[in-house]
């Protein structure tokens, strides 16, 4: 049949079997002929057929006959349409099968081809990709995709199923569904207040409208009779199935892209566009990803039945079906996974295996007297923590351990054991937090558990002295960004003099100028503040010394092998008694004032009370409320009876000193702060916490806020305020309202977040993960396993087998720990 006529033929074939009732099209058959039958006259050849065909169609009023009418007015058209097509009316076809999408070209598990294309390799610049000028590189720059290889590793977070297709009497509303249809007419049309296009498609089964809002242009996209798949959400509108918006992809003679199978959904920016951005992604990946050299060895991809590197890149790009993007997705997350593992086995080997003798003899007679002097009991979850680092004290290999707590489990008290047994020993000891504010609470709460069991001499208000605990007296130093030059240069000289026993600060520890004499034991809070790098740094400042690693933020064990597989693990999973929940609610806008009125309640009855805002100063960018213009607001609106403070990482550290000290002397009712209070700072009498925007802050970052209130005796409570939280936000308030175990929220925030934006791992000298996922525990074990077996056996990398995998390492980790792989 002449492709013209098909679309009469289907929509006259299709009005037979429903009867003749006029609905085989929408708006009627006098409606669809009107606007189609000019469109053919021209190709039909003879002028009395062309004659009896205008007669036929021009006959007004098909909506105005009976059946029996219509039966025979299609029944003359039907029979014209096949003379002029030169053969008799075929018999009816049985009922079609679901048509099938053209399929994925499956990409052949052939050696990958280096042979560069164009001349261009996969570190080139994006610029060597077709279709990619400067203006659209920085673009994808901005989403940290600057060369080739970056793109084919520019994975999509999620794929939308279009691949069942489906007939238009099958769909359902409000489901993501495909259909594969012909175009009987597409017009420009007004819907609601701008134009956009209206489109009339059918198949074998029924016809329905699309409509694309605020898209004219696509109207001149949709010949009459074009065959289209439309992929996306199906509404109903007055009784009829409407696609709004859908996908929307020609059928051709090439793979689809847009509709029909498992479509990808990339991250953009702005001046990026998901068609433009599948488009490309289909174009690198089918011209690219076959350059990419499998650094894996055979025997080892065998081993693990994994698929070779080029098709597992072109699979989760653009999957065949399911399980081709879950074996894809196995073999580039064991990748990940491996690599970093392959990483971390090295760098313990060369923290541990490769150090001077560093083994402590520990002093059981004053570790006593000080856990004695305690005003409390330690708790069994902190004896067995305690025992696990004396065992990995006295070995001659230094100690590698991460210690996790909730805030309030008492890790400080753990960490000056620590301290005084390297002290004991001749050593000196670095303690390390990630803010001034935190490096001075850990000075003050250090000096107050010492004073206990010895007596203090203070020096200056940065350095203090304890007789009593040794034959000689132990020295206790703060060195902060904030004291004065000469002071700096002072305390400098005594630590390399070896005058000074604890040295507790910030990054100014590790700055060039701070060279210990003899360290032999680095404790660092909030490990996932520090990079690597920091962490490796403040080795070096040492005999490679014991190094313990605090942190409140629990981190799933899976992920806690993964990021600090250099790492031992002990876990204080017991709170201190007396303890209490935190009282959590998320809190709609219209309800701040009884927020409001809620705190001055707890005023009146003598508690205190934080309130949290994310940034320092308005920023157009992010709507959030600003420390310091709130701080203005409440002072002047809302709670001018009452005392406020502020507290923001930009004040000098003498005035965040005489907020706190206010605060801490209950001369402030209130302290408005940054995300400063996250770690550490230690109010029993604060009662709430109120946070604001608190959509923006991450499940764990929430936690260590709530963390801060519920420190002493009365019923704390914590606030979440949010103005208009996005989806993600949302489930986010949902859980931190709802789950107190900070275990269980770790793994919540990694499931949203992933484990690059939850550790910032691009920051921390660590390989980032795009593909490993929190719960692949059973991939994280064999990548350990396999890179723990390889590293026995070729720990240089130096085979010829592991020539590939030599390379991907020294290009994956950062140039710090590059050179044993080069």
């Amino acid at each position: 049949m002449a492709a013209d006529f098909e679309p009469l033929y289907k929509i006259l074939e299709l009005e037979q079997k429903k009867g003749y009732d006029n609905t085989a099209v929408m708006g009627g058959l006098d409606r669809f002929l009107a606007n189609w039958a000019g469109q053919v006259s021209g190709v039909i050849p003879h002028r009395r057929l062309l004659k009896h065909f205008q007669q036929l169609v021009a006959k007004e009023g098909y909506a105005s006959l009976s059946v029996q009418q219509r039966r025979e007015w299609v029944d003359s058209v039907l029979r014209l349409v096949a003379e002029i097509n030169g053969s008799a009316p075929a018999e009816a076809e049985p009922p079609a099968k679901t048509p099938s999408p053209p399929r994925a070209k499956k990409l052949k598990t052939a050696k990958s081809s280096a042979a560069p294309v164009g001349g261009y390799g996969l570190d080139s610049p994006v610029t060597a990709v077709k279709g990619i000028s400067t203006t659209l590189a920085s673009k994808f720059g901005k989403l940290g995709v600057k060369t080739v290889r970056d793109l084919l590793y520019f994975f999509p977070h999620r794929h939308l199923d279009y691949s069942q297709i489906k007939h238009i009497s099958q769909l359902t509303e409000g489901d993501e569904q495909t259909i594969m249809a012909n175009v009987w007419q597409a017009k420009v049309a007004r819907l609601g207040y701008k134009r956009g296009t209206e489109a009339i498609v059918g198949d074998e089964t029924g016809n329905m409208r699309a409509v694309w809002f605020n898209q004219p242009y696509l109207a001149k996209r949709f010949a009459t009779n074009v065959r289209v798949v439309l992929s996306g959400r199906v509404s109903l509108f007055k009784g009829q199935y409407v696609f709004e918006s859908p996908e929307w992809e020609l059928v051709e003679d090439k793979d689809l892209v847009h509709t029909g199978r498992l479509v990808p959904v990339y991250s953009l920016t702005q001046g990026l566009y998901p068609r433009q951005v599948r488009k490309l992604m289909k174009e690198v990946v089918d011209l690219w990803a076959r350059q990419v050299e499998d650094f894996l060895p055979s025997y080892l991809r065998e081993r693990c039945d994994l698929l070779e590197l080029p098709q597992a890149i072109s699979q989760a790009h653009y999957p065949e079906d399911e399980m081709a993007k879950d074996r894809a997705r196995i073999r580039l997350a064991f990748d990940e996974l491996f690599v970093l593992q392959l990483g971390v086995v090295s760098r313990k080997h060369d923290w541990q295996e490769t150090q001077p003798d560093s083994a402590f003899v520990i002093n059981r007679e004053l570790s006593d007297s000080f856990i004695h002097s305690l005003p409390f009991k330690l708790t069994a979850a902190q004896q067995r923590v305690l025992e696990e680092m004396m065992n990995d004290l006295q070995k001659p290999r230094p100690m590698s351990r991460l210690l996790q707590g909730e805030v309030g489990s008492g890790k400080t008290v753990v960490a000056t054991v620590a301290l005084l047994m390297a002290v004991a020993n001749g050593y000196q000891g670095a303690f390390m937090a990630p803010t001034e504010i935190l490096a001075e609470q850990h000075f003050v709460t250090l000096c107050q558990l010492l004073s206990r069991v010895g007596s203090q001499e203070e020096e200056t208000p940065y350095l203090s002295r304890f007789s009593g605990l040794l034959s000689r007296p132990i020295t206790v130093a703060l060195l902060i960004g904030d004291i004065t030059p000469s002071q700096k240069q002072e305390l400098q000289k005594r630590i390399t003099d070896g005058n000074i026993d604890i040295a507790i600060g910030t990054h100014a520890l590790i700055q060039k100028g701070v060279d210990f004499r003899k360290m032999g034991l680095a404790v660092v809070d909030e490990q996932h503040r520090f990079g690597v790098t920091q962490r490796s740094a403040l080795r070096k400042k040492g005999f490679r010394p014991h190094m313990l690693v605090m942190t409140a933020t629990p981190i799933p064990r899976t992920l806690a092998l993964t990021l600090y597989g250099d790492l031992d693990l002990s876990v204080i999973d017991e709170l201190p008694p007396g303890r209490q929940t935190v009282k959590t609610k998320w809190l709609r806008p219209s309800q701040r004032a009884s927020a409001y009125n809620f705190i001055r309640k707890q005023v009146a009855a003598g508690h205190q009370v934080f309130i949290v805002c994310p940034l320092i100063e308005e920023s157009e960018a992010v709507a959030a409320q600003a420390a310091v213009v709130e701080y203005e607001r409440l002072s002047r609106e809302v709670f001018a009876d009452l005392r406020l403070g502020l507290l923001h990482g930009r004040l000098s550290g003498e005035d965040k000193d005489d907020v706190m000290q206010r605060f801490r002397a209950r001369k402030l009712d209130i302290l408005v702060s940054t995300p400063v209070v996250e770690v550490g700072i230690d109010i029993p009498n604060a009662t709430v916490m109120l946070i604001e925007s608190a959509d923006r802050f991450g499940l764990s970052q929430l936690h260590q806020f709530r963390g801060r209130v519920g420190r002493g005796q009365e019923q704390s409570y914590c606030m979440l305020l949010a103005e208009n939280p996005s989806e993600v936000g949302r489930e986010r308030l949902n859980i931190i309202e709802n789950v107190q175990d900070g275990f269980v929220l770790a793994e919540e925030d990694l499931k949203l977040r992933g484990p690059g934006e939850f550790f910032g791992t691009r920051q921390s000298g660590l390989p980032d993960l795009r593909m490993a996922k929190l719960s692949d525990v059973k991939i994280l074990e064999l990548a350990r396993n396999e890179a723990v077996e390889l590293f026995q056996v070729d720990p240089g990398l130096k085979k010829p087998e592991h020539k590939l995998l030599a390379g991907e390492m020294a290009r994956v980790w950062p140039k710090s720990n590059a050179g044993e792989w080069s």
